[in-house]
């Protein structure tokens, strides 16, 4: 540990969105983190009163846990832009971006990217026939973490119904029969890929409940695809702008081979406890939970 006096964070956690439980799970293991590597640490629930907090507690730096809208989407980024304060992760055009799935498809398809088919459709219009040729995946255009995805089986008679609090327009994108892989980049390195084994849908309860999924880190995969996955997940991360650390999804059919290996979407705020994807990653290649904080901490600035 360095001499020099360390800077102050504000881990913002918590906050409005649909992901709420999954951002303060972050945000506590950061904040838990960052203290053991000597940083003074404030945790702060962002709430409609961020601003007078963050101007209360006057830190030097922000480390963003937030996930999920307004979190994730550029909003708060807008907000410490203004405020002046750094922070990690992307900047506020990245995170739009990257939240807004289409948005995403429309630049890795401009960097030659490969991506499954898909229409965004309104919810009455998927309610009221095949939008696509089942099988196919409905969800919301601009949310993370499996929030609000159904399935729609190739032998399904009838579209799905939708529950309420799904968005009036919804993404419908082709279902990619495989294996579900993901890969983490860390500023200008592509860090590792992880096989993600689950026995159903890889949905939001998959992803976060004990026992939902288990993670195969480094992936057991032919050489041609974990290069594949590497370089596509930082030519994705450049192409949208993003910073800090960002995690892009795959699904791969193996029956294609390289054919079969198509980008879903860049997290720009990943999960951040010790056993998330990213973090275990990380773990893979030599950087502890609390260094990738750090690193985190140190890379922060404006302007991102």
């Amino acid at each position: 540990m360095s001499s020099r006096t360390l800077p102050k964070v504000a881990v913002l956690m918590g906050g409005p969105s649909a992901e709420r439980e999954v951002s303060l799970s972050s945000g506590q293991e950061c904040a838990a983190a960052l203290t053991g590597e000597g940083y003074e640490v404030v945790e702060i629930d962002a709430g409609a009163d961020l601003v007078a907090r963050l101007q209360a507690v006057q830190p030097d730096v922000v480390f963003n846990a937030l996930h999920g809208r307004w979190g994730e989407d550029g909003c708060v980024q807008g907000i410490l832009e203004w405020m002046g304060l750094p922070y990690s992760h992307s900047g506020v055009l990245a995170s739009a971006l990257a939240m807004d799935k289409e948005r995403t498809k429309e630049i890795y398809r401009a960097a030659g990217l490969p991506v499954a088919e898909s229409v965004l459709a309104g919810k009455a219009e998927v309610e009221a026939g095949h939008v696509l040729a089942p099988p196919y995946v409905v969800k919301p255009y601009n949310e993370g973490s499996s929030v609000g995805v159904y399935l729609v089986n190739e032998a399904a008679n009838s579209p799905p119904k939708l529950s309420d609090d799904m968005p009036e327009t919804v993404m419908v994108e082709a279902f990619v029969p495989g294996r579900e892989l993901t890969t983490t980049v860390m500023g200008d390195r592509a860090l590792a890929v992880t096989d993600i084994l689950t026995d159903g849908w890889y949905d939001y309860d998959a992803k976060y409940k004990e026992g939902g999924s288990r993670h195969v880190c480094p992936a057991e995969l032919p050489e041609e695809i974990t290069a594949a996955c590497l370089d596509y997940a930082l030519r994705a991360h450049d192409a949208l702008g993003c910073r800090g650390v960002s995690r892009t999804d795959f699904r791969w059919d193996d029956s294609k081979g390289i054919d079969g290996l198509i980008l879903l979407e860049t997290n720009t705020q990943p999960g951040m406890t010790p056993t998330s994807l990213s973090p275990e990653q990380a773990q893979a290649v030599g950087v502890s939970f609390g260094q990738l904080c750090a690193w985190m901490v140190e890379d922060a600035s404006c302007n991102r």
